[in-house]
């Protein structure tokens, strides 16, 4: 038998670790706090990092948009190039929207997340951490199988006349060159600017009781879909992807509630039977 310098079966201290783990960040806040934090950054980088990895699809991004555009034309709901111009001539309309699609997307995400974390709401900020978590996963998927340039980037030979609103008229984009290894452009389908909006927006509402916060809630997914179709970055297909992604992670976060978590807690409890050491 191997032992362990404390004269522990080294078999015995490896299968003991997982628990001691999640006992000492269980009794201490602080433990909890800084892994917490470690996780959230890491996942969320491995996000990034893995989404912006596969774009040298470009021709096949731009077929599958015009794909794209076939499919709603024959369901009667093309209208993304009247949204996208009818805003060009109206300054103050293009800067909210670009403000709505820009800030009220990852940053507003983060600042609710944090408020959820430090203000009493763990519970919820679970639930909404890990449907933002599965669902991006799923997310990336996607993208690798199914390229999609988003409207702005289909060449204007094609004749649809997008104006990539961002760029042009705010100079604020997720394309500057600081960015560039996390952004993939065609990753169009599904939209997580909508469906995280739905995510984020329908916890915040389930949360709280205040009537000006339940409102934000109500009004993110509204916001941002108006803003994505008005910016020339989603078309209307990609937010019902991004809403069916959504409410997938949400179903995988509510099972981790109910299935997943209680068994950690029965193995940071002790409640698990104990293997045998041979």
């Amino acid at each position: 038998m191997v032992y362990s310098t404390g004269m522990v079966p080294l078999a015995t201290e490896v299968r003991l670790a997982p628990r001691r783990l999640i006992d000492t960040v269980s009794r201490r806040r602080a433990y909890r706090d800084v892994l917490e934090i470690v996780i959230v950054a890491i996942a969320f980088l491995l996000y990034f990092i893995v989404r912006g990895s596969v774009v040298d699809h470009e021709t096949t991004a731009i077929s599958h948009a015009v794909r794209i555009v076939e499919i709603e034309r024959k369901l009667g709901i093309f209208w993304e190039p009247g949204l996208n111009s009818a805003v060009l001539h109206y300054g103050a309309l293009i800067q909210f929207f670009n403000a709505v699609y820009f800030w009220l997307d990852f940053p507003l995400i983060v600042a609710i997340g944090m408020w959820m974390y430090l203000f009493g709401h763990r519970h919820e900020y679970t639930v909404a951490r890990d449907s933002l978590l599965a669902s991006g996963a799923i997310a990336l998927i996607v993208y690798y199988l199914f390229p999609l340039a988003p409207p702005r980037l289909v060449p204007p030979d094609y004749g649809f006349g997008f104006v990539d609103t961002l760029d042009k008229f705010t100079h604020i984009s997720y394309q500057v060159d600081s960015a560039k290894p996390f952004v993939n452009p065609y990753a169009a389908m599904p939209s997580l600017h909508y469906g995280w909006a739905v995510l984020v927006g329908g916890v915040l509402f389930w949360t709280t009781r205040n009537v000006w916060l339940r409102g934000v809630g109500l009004m993110m997914p509204v916001l941002q879909f108006t803003a994505i179709l008005f910016t020339a970055n989603h078309y209307i297909l990609d937010a019902v992807g991004g809403l069916g992604t959504a409410l997938l992670g949400l179903l995988i976060a509510i099972a981790l509630q109910r299935w997943a978590y209680p068994y950690v807690r029965r193995i940071a409890a002790g409640e698990l039977p104990k293997a045998v050491d041979s």
